[in-house]
Formats: C-alpha cells, sequence, structure tokens
C-alpha cells in the first residue's frame, strides 16, 4: 500500500510538470495511465488513505482522474466523517441551514449537493468565536474546538447593574476576549443569548431591537469583522439537527417554551414562560435538605448535588415507595447522602404548588403551547411542533425527557400527542454553544449568516439575523 501511495504522489508530481501542449488541441489524455489496472474500489481506498490535499491535486492532473476525484460523493463524505463536527452534524448543516437566514424550506433540499465543494469551502471557514451568554452563566471559545474553552458566571461579568446596557457589554465581551488571548478585530463571533422580552407586543419589539443594536454597536465598535446574534432556543434546535419544533429551555431563572418554525420564532403564536428555573430547584434542594438536617457549607455544594444525584421521577408516587438512597463526595465537604430529595427536587417542574410556586406545571406549559402551534395552521406539515427538545442545565436531569413525553401523552387528545417525541438536550449543558459551533463551521459562513458593520450602518440585514 505504501508503494501505491508513492506511486500515486509521482504520477502528482510528475504529471505537474508535463508542458500543456495538449491543452491547444483540447485533447486531454482519457486514461487513468498506470492506475487503469486497478479496480476502483481500490483505487478509492488509496486516495481514502492519500488523504484530501492529494485528492485534489489527482483531480488535476487529467479529465479522467478529475472525474474519478469529483464525481464520487462517497469519497468526500468519507472525509467529512473525519472532521470535527459529526457526519449527522454536517448533512444536516449543508442541506438545511447552508443559505443563511431566512432558511430555504425547498429548494435546497431538492438541488444536488457537491461533497467536494462542500469541503472545500469548509476548509477554507476562518472559524469564529462563540460566546453562550445565558442569564446564570456564560460559556465562550473557538469553533474549531472540541467544545468551549471557558465558562463563568455571567452576573459577574456584566458589571454594575446600574450602569448603562452599553457599558455593561462592553464590559462583559472585552473580559470573554480578554480571557480567550484573541484580538477582536481578527475573527467573526457568533452571540448566543437566551429568549427575552417574549411577547408579540411593540414594546416587546422595541426593546429587542434596543438589545440588538447595543450588542451590534458594542462589538463594531470594539473592531470585530462581522457578528451573528441568535437566541439559544434556535441553536438548541440546529444542534438536535431540526430547523422546526418546540424548544424547552430551563434556564437560570424562568423556563421557556419556545415554538420555533423553520427556523423563526413564532411569538404570534406565543412563547410560554414558566417562573421556575436552575435557581428555584437549587433552592428547593436547599430547603428539603435544611428540613431534613442535612448540613452544607455553600450553595455551590446543593448545586453539585442536584447535578450529581438528581433525576426525575417517571411516577411520582410510586417512586416515594421506593428505596432511592445514593450518596455522593462534594469536594471539600466530604460525602452526603440523599433519598426522596432526589426526585422531589425535579418534580416542582411538574408540581410548582410543592415547592410553593404557583404557576403551570411543565407539561401544561407545553401543551397549551402545541395547542396554539395546531391552532393557528402555520404550516402545512401539522407535526412540526410535535419534537421538543430540552435545552439548559436542569434539563439535563435524568428523567426529565421521559416524564415530559409520557404527561404530554396523558393530557393532549390522541390527534395531537400521536408522534410527540421529547428529546434531552444533544449535547448536555452545552447544547447551544453546540448549535453555534455548527454554524461557524458550515461551507456558507461567514457570508450568509453574519452581518458587517458596513451592513449593520445601512440597516440591511439587522432583522434578518435575530
Amino acid at each position: 500500500m505504501a508503494m501505491l501511495l508513492r506511486k500515486v504522489w509521482g504520477s502528482v508530481s510528475t504529471r505537474s510538470r508535463l508542458p500543456l501542449e495538449n491543452s491547444s488541441t483540447g485533447f486531454e489524455e482519457p486514461s487513468l495511465g498506470d492506475f487503469d489496472r486497478i479496480p476502483v474500489e481500490i483505487l478509492m481506498q488509496i486516495l481514502q488513505l492519500a488523504g484530501p490535499k492529494t485528492t485534489a491535486k489527482m483531480g488535476m492532473l487529467c479529465k479522467s482522474w478529475r472525474s474519478l476525484v469529483s464525481s464520487d460523493n462517497t469519497l468526500w463524505i468519507f472525509f467529512l466523517q473525519n472532521q470535527l463536527e459529526p457526519w449527522d452534524s454536517v448533512l444536516f448543516g449543508e442541506t438545511k441551514l447552508a443559505s443563511g437566514y431566512p432558511l430555504e424550506t425547498f429548494s435546497s433540499s431538492m438541488m444536488p449537493l457537491s461533497f467536494m465543494k462542500v469541503y472545500s469551502k469548509r476548509a477554507e471557514v476562518p472559524g469564529s468565536v462563540i460566546i453562550d451568554g445565558g442569564s446564570g452563566y456564560c460559556k465562550f471559545g473557538w469553533s474549531k474546538y472540541n467544545g468551549p474553552s471557558g465558562r463563568s458566571a455571567t452576573f459577574l461579568e456584566f458589571g454594575n447593574i446600574e450602569s448603562p446596557m452599553y457599558s455593561r457589554l462592553r464590559h462583559f465581551f472585552a473580559t470573554i476576549y480578554s480571557r480567550m488571548r484573541v484580538k477582536t478585530s481578527f475573527y467573526p463571533v457568533v452571540v448566543s443569548l437566551p429568549i427575552c422580552h417574549y411577547d408579540d407586543t411593540e414594546s416587546a419589539k422595541a426593546s429587542r431591537q434596543q438589545l440588538k443594536e447595543a450588542i451590534y454597536s458594542v462589538l463594531f465598535d470594539m473592531n470585530v469583522p462581522s457578528v451573528c446574534a441568535i437566541n439559544q432556543a434556535t441553536l438548541a434546535l440546529y444542534a438536535a439537527r431540526r430547523i422546526s419544533g418546540i424548544v424547552v429551555n430551563v434556564g437560570f431563572q424562568v423556563t421557556s417554551i419556545v415554538p420555533i418554525l423553520h427556523g423563526k420564532v413564532m411569538r404570534k403564536v406565543g412563547v410560554e414562560v414558566v417562573g421556575l428555573g436552575a435557581l428555584k430547584l437549587t433552592g428547593y434542594l436547599r430547603e428539603l435538605m435544611q428540613q431534613n438536617n442535612i448540613h452544607f457549607e455553600s450553595m455551590y455544594t446543593v448545586r453539585t448535588l442536584k447535578e450529581n444525584l438528581c433525576y426525575v421521577a417517571e411516577d411520582y408516587e410510586a417512586e416515594l415507595t421506593k428505596d432511592t438512597q445514593a450518596s455522593y463526595e462534594a469536594a471539600g465537604e466530604g460525602w452526603f447522602t440523599l433519598s426522596k430529595e432526589r426526585f422531589q427536587t425535579g418534580e416542582i417542574l411538574f408540581q410548582p404548588r410543592i415547592g410553593g410556586v404557583r404557576a403551570m406545571g411543565l407539561h401544561e406549559a407545553v401543551a397549551l403551547c402545541m395547542d396554539h402551534c395546531h391552532a393557528a395552521q402555520l404550516s402545512y406539515d401539522d407535526s412540526w411542533f410535535k419534537t421538543v427538545v430540552l435545552s439548559g442545565g436542569s434539563a439535563c436531569l435524568p428523567g426529565l425527557a421521559e416524564r415530559l413525553q409520557k404527561e404530554l401523552y396523558g393530557l393532549l387528545p390522541s390527534p395531537l400527542s400521536n408522534g410527540i417525541r421529547v428529546i434531552p438536550p444533544p449535547y448536555g449543558t452545552d447544547t447551544a454553544w453546540f448549535g453555534a459551533r455548527l454554524i461557524s463551521n458550515l461551507s456558507t459562513f461567514p457570508n450568509h449568516w453574519c452581518i458587517t458593520k458596513k451592513q449593520f450602518r445601512q440597516k440591511s440585514k439587522l432583522n434578518l439575523i435575530w
């Protein structure tokens, strides 16, 4: 095999130095030369071992090599499968998202795709800085990495809450760039933010516009070349390889239920909000531990126990009769043993009253959103809202997806409930960040997803990216 690879490389080197005397006559050598005797399947294996760069050079030798290299999509699919992004995500992104926002719903899926061109364009993509700024914690990193390179508490980054929005955002972004040790003028940035100002009222639209313009103004004043600002719910949906569905984002302070059709938040249908989030779950576990005389030093310990011991029961009443005791060693504080607290904590998502919260249960809010989507008749495909994607740190509680799906089947009539599927956070707590990475590595990035300073000043694409 090594000898064959050397022969391939020798063929590339020798023929690339030959004079192009045949080109004037329009005649090109119709064969693969010495490789005509080798079966195509073996040639493909040789090219796979040679790698994409050598394969691309082989395509420049003659018409026959060019035809062999460029016409076989499976060869370039092989190369794409060995990249950073999972192949399923690459295929989804290049067929569904490459056109940019607003997404194309029909034409992109019907056009033939050359994976050789896709590979070459993805190799030229500059990459981006990704800043996933949640209401509780921020994840940041480079789009060519396997995951976020750092994370911190968002409220610590924003500085003085009394200062103007521009100053707070400037402090926030400057801190992130400082920690990443990268110059702002080098790369595009993808900014992920939680859904805010939920309504479709004029006041809510004005508030969203104000926040949007503040983000762009700050980043362009910091000399960032181009910016893509997009909400976390949409990015979580992309991370799950969907462009339509309902995203349930269990945030730091509230849980939002966001209907999204073809990548656009359907605010006219209504974004449901439940006044329960990670903060309340952690606080309720603290109350349960105090009631049972379980002593701890800090809320960090309580949060650690929530993340490592708690889960959501499929049947709450049945779980109360079981032995659910389990232990975990918290750094610096020793071993903690929890029992019913493990599933009682997550139960307040479905029965808020037991935690002293007057609100709808999570399943009731999602069912209400589905009912509104069904009544609105926004698409010929009446099943677009039956895929539910969970996101957020507390959405990673084991059993949450199964419990929510079970409750929805029990709450909704059969025509609505048939086909409902609840998907756990595809990338855990970093789901939105990975959705941003998927966009950042598209063959059409940044042109189809970002806006430049000039476009921002002209207001030409401002309303298309959010």
